[in-house]
């Protein structure tokens, strides 16, 4: 009995210890990160140049059958998902010989996948019912003008396409008959134009701002239906700008007339680590969620090179198409949260402006795109600390176009950070630069090799990632751990890496501070300009504070769009609409969280 006993309270008391495990570990949401973790394609159409970098832009995304399949420019492929995060690369058995450009795909009844983007303009239309066997059929007719173009067939069968891309001339419309070859029918339409006079989002330049040239680009013809209606999206000013976004005009049939959508850009991020929402496409989850997917300026080699993002997308109650990108570049929740996908989920930038140290340096480079659409450029001086190590003050800025480069690719390489105050980690971002690379091409069997550590004094080290085995291809690896670890130092590793160079340009850490969140931002002011696209702003500095995010939009309940700045208490912007009244708040952040937003202010 005794034995009995002795079995019965060791069991009770190890099924407590186990219920108290589980309890007190932590479920940690499902997430991604802007830009998106995929292994983006070398270029080719700059290698003459002997310019080597990765870069992704103009998606076309499309669900088929309960999957997802993303076709991107000049990737030699496309990529096939089942949750909208993970990505698998398709080598098609077919495909144009220097890769699809600004691509168009359009999923027919779950029977066919229609796809165009020859670069050279012309060409056939594709069609497969298999798009992950990647075997498709050409269209024997050979089509005009199918350059940045957007295939849209409607409920009736009846099949349109969009493009354009110009500083002078408009989005146009053709419609091609689906059943003959898309022969087209000799209904061709101009549609629409930039208006910049009126749109100050539309003017050309980093910021809207350009010395001499005035007449953004209009380009990235898109379309949507919804509730019987059609909105026409298109892109402006230009892919390598901050402020490329875009924008919708609506309309009661395929082929217009279009009516410019009030709350315009419907897709726009203009402030923080990486920017730019143009150029893309709306999609639907086959949870009936919507999803823009959109384009992202590195443009730090080159100003073609670019990333992808993903933003939740709305209709509300007046049919005003919308995009939340606020945070848009922090960990968001999965597409299969059920309330908040696509979501800041809470963890803030634990990193930013940590006392970086690295192994050796062959160079460090602080670098952003000018006014003229140049850069400004400054290579930085050796610097080391008290210790004899060498710092390196461009891994923590928060700039994408900045960057480190190691004096050897190899695992003697490494980079450690000092936090400014310790934090919970929940997740890392590893952002890769290409420094003369050496690969011109899409290319099999790259990976990125690491280990990552983290220490709470500096001295005692706990390894939290080992991808020293990886296959993984990885240029903006985002890694999330099963469990957060409180830490304030990070250690990378290196062991391998494509090209010729180990270079990075941000390594980015995210979690929950264990401090005060800053407070309520005081003093906030607006000054509209004489020139009503123009806004200045000015608020009292927040003790505490990383940066401030800006929202404003048409009604105090409609406050769409951000503007998320770092230090500064003062921001000048020039993409508001001159005849529009605007509604603005502001909010303050740091490691520990987000302050109370300030009143809502209305500027008329």
């Amino acid at each position: 009995m005794k034995s009995f006993n002795y079995i019965f309270i060791t069991a009770a008391l190890l099924f407590s210890f186990l219920v108290q495990a589980q309890e007190s570990e932590e479920i940690v949401p499902e997430t991604y990160i802007n830009p998106l973790d995929l292994d983006y394609t070398y270029m080719v159409y700059n290698s003459h140049r002997n310019l080597s970098y990765r870069s992704g832009a103009d998606p076309a995304v499309i669900e088929f059958r309960g999957e997802y399949y993303m076709f991107v420019t000049r990737s030699f492929g496309y990529w096939h998902s089942t949750d909208l995060i993970n990505w698998e690369f398709i080598k098609p058995k077919q495909w144009f010989f220097e890769g699809s450009n600004a691509p168009t795909a359009f999923n027919y009844k779950d029977s066919l996948v229609y796809f165009a983007g020859d670069p050279a303009g012309y060409g056939s239309i594709l069609y497969t019912d298999d798009p992950k066997k990647g075997e498709w059929t050409p269209t024997a007719s050979i089509s005009n003008n199918i350059q940045d173009s957007e295939l849209f067939i409607d409920d009736d069968g009846k099949t349109y396409l969009y493009w354009g891309s110009s500083n002078v001339h408009p989005i146009k419309v053709k419609m091609l008959n689906k059943d003959d070859r898309f022969i087209e029918t000799g209904v061709e339409k101009e549609l629409i134009n930039l208006v910049e006079e009126e749109h100050g989002w539309e003017r050309f330049g980093q910021n809207n701002y350009h010395p001499t040239l005035k007449e953004g680009y209009m380009e990235g013809a898109s379309m949507t239906k919804h509730d019987g209606k059609y909105y026409l999206q298109y892109a402006a000013p230009g892919t390598q700008f901050n402020v490329y976004a875009d924008a919708a005009y609506v309309g009661e049939s395929p082929l217009g007339p279009f009516k410019y959508m009030k709350n315009n850009p419907m897709s726009f991020k203009p402030g923080g680590f990486t920017n730019g929402a143009g150029h893309g496409i709306t999609m639907q989850q086959t949870n009936g969620q919507y999803w823009h997917f959109a384009t992202m300026a590195l443009a730090s080699n080159s100003h073609w090179e670019r990333r992808l993002a993903m933003f939740p997308t709305y209709f509300d109650e007046e049919g005003l198409m919308y995009t939340i990108t606020a945070y848009g570049d922090y960990p968001l929740y999965g597409p299969n949260h059920p309330t908040k996908a696509g979501l800041h989920n809470g963890w803030m930038l634990l990193s930013y402006k940590g006392k970086a140290t690295v192994s050796s340096s062959q160079m460090q480079v602080r670098k952003s795109t000018a006014t003229d659409g140049d850069y400004d450029i400054t290579e930085m001086p050796l610097e080391k600390n008290g210790k004899g190590e060498i710092i390196s003050k461009v891994l923590t800025d928060e700039s994408p176009k900045s960057f480190w480069v190691a004096e050897a690719n190899d695992d003697k390489q490494w980079v450690e950070i000092e936090m400014l105050s310790p934090g919970n980690i929940y997740a890392f971002q590893l952002n890769f630069h290409d420094q003369e690379s050496g690969i011109y091409t899409r290319t099999e069997g790259l990976r990125h090799r690491f280990t990552i550590e983290v220490s709470k004094n500096g001295n005692d080290w706990e390894t939290v990632v080992d991808r020293s085995n990886s296959f993984k291809d990885t240029p903006n690896a985002y890694i999330t751990l099963n469990q957060p670890v409180e830490a304030k130092y990070v250690r990378y590793n290196n062991i391998e890496v494509p090209g010729n160079n180990f270079a990075l340009s941000e390594i980015r850490v995210f979690g929950k501070g264990l401090g005060r969140k800053p407070g309520k931002v005081r003093g906030f002011k607006i000054s509209r300009q004489e020139d009503r696209r123009d806004a200045s702003f000015s608020w009292n500095a927040v003790k505490g504070a990383q940066g401030y995010n800006i929202r404003w939009g048409i009604a105090p309940d409609k406050l769409y769009q951000s503007w998320l700045i770092y230090d500064e208490n003062e921001h000048f912007m020039r993409n508001l609409d001159r005849d529009t009244e605007y509604y603005f708040s502001i909010e303050a952040f740091n490691e520990n969280g987000i302050s109370e937003r300030s009143k809502i202010i209305h500027v008329e």
